[in-house]
């Protein structure tokens, strides 16, 4: 396994990381069964980071990551580190209604997920999405506290702009940004990327397959469960999908003719963007994960990117990333 260390003070982690999401929520339906062989899968393979979120089948997740490190060979359970997002308010029914990230929601939130996760420290803690309630100097601080009474290693961030990102790294040090970055979700390049560089904060980049839509493995006739939320996303909606896989057919013989798959060739961009850049795979299945960490063995020459940028330009996608509602969120999009 490569890798890579995230920004001048956070941990060194694998080059490719293991996000849990869907394992719980979101894609539909998932196997617990699979999920917990995936996990496993992934930490025999050297996968040391693994990611998730508080609020992920509302701890659902945690449970089951908590479940696969109990069950684990010992060294692979000791090597993992856990990289947790929290501050999404929930209901009953399973709504969002909003984001808390005071300094008291935090000290909670993390209580609540070391208990979940059966550890006595999360290696890296971030409010999912800004609280625009809450300077983000004082949710930052409030996570620094518990860096301070071991409770956590290391303070991160997640999907805010660069004048929140300095805001954030005058109060404590920033291990690292987790962002949505891709061929098709590349907006992070204009400001973002060179501010967390300056500052030496490195990347978690999830969304590199834009949720399975440029895997290779998505076709236009696909029906999705209700529970799925990939159906109300504009990039999977009517002629927007089209167009985007009108995308994809062009990467797919980029890829063809490299001899790799196409989400081979989609992760693999994403690591060729620098070393302070950690993709997360959102496999569910082992065969997934199998292919995604091909990609750690597939090295992009210079030809290979430029056909790749012809194939897919920056701006190409058609849609957004997140519904409106959802969009209105992000800080990162300010």
């Amino acid at each position: 396994m490569q890798h890579r260390t995230l920004g001048t003070t956070g941990p060194r982690v694998s080059a490719l990381g293991l996000g849990a999401m869907g394992m719980s929520a979101l894609y539909g339906d998932a196997d617990r069964a699979e999920s917990i062989a995936t996990l496993h899968a992934a930490l025999d393979a050297g996968v040391t980071l693994i990611d998730t979120g508080d609020f992920y089948g509302m701890g659902h997740n945690e449970l089951l990551i908590n479940e696969a490190l109990r069950t684990a060979p010992a060294a692979a359970r000791e090597r993992a580190l856990t990289s947790v997002k929290f501050g999404a308010l929930r209901t009953v029914e399973g709504g969002f209604t909003g984001v808390d990230g005071s300094p008291e929601a935090v000290k909670n939130f993390a209580a609540y997920s070391l208990q979940r996760l059966g550890t006595d420290h999360i290696d890296i803690y971030r409010l999912a999405r800004l609280d625009p309630k809450v300077p983000v100097e004082e949710t930052v601080g409030a996570i620094a506290e518990l860096v301070k009474a071991g409770h956590v290693r290391h303070v991160g961030l997640s999907e805010v702009n660069a004048e929140t990102i300095r805001r954030a790294a005058a109060v404590t040090p920033i291990a690292d940004l987790q962002i949505e970055y891709s061929l098709i979700s590349r907006g992070i390049e204009a400001d973002i990327l060179p501010t967390v560089r300056e500052l030496g904060i490195g990347v978690t980049a999830y969304g590199v397959l834009s949720r399975g839509l440029i895997s290779g493995h998505w076709s236009r006739d696909r029906k999705l469960a209700a529970n799925d939320f990939r159906g109300m996303s504009p990039r999977f909606s009517g002629d927007n999908l089209n167009r985007n896989l009108d995308l994809v057919d062009a990467l797919r013989a980029v890829a063809e003719a490299k001899g790799v798959t196409v989400a081979q060739t989609a992760i693999a961009w994403v690591l060729s963007r620098g070393e302070d850049i950690v993709p997360l795979i959102g496999a569910r299945r082992r065969d997934r994960l199998t292919e995604a960490l091909g990609a750690l063995e597939v090295t992009l020459e210079p030809a290979d990117l430029a056909a790749i940028e012809a194939a897919i330009p920056p701006g190409a996608a058609a849609g957004d990333r997140y519904p409106t509602d959802q969009m209105a969120h992000l800080d990162s999009e300010r």
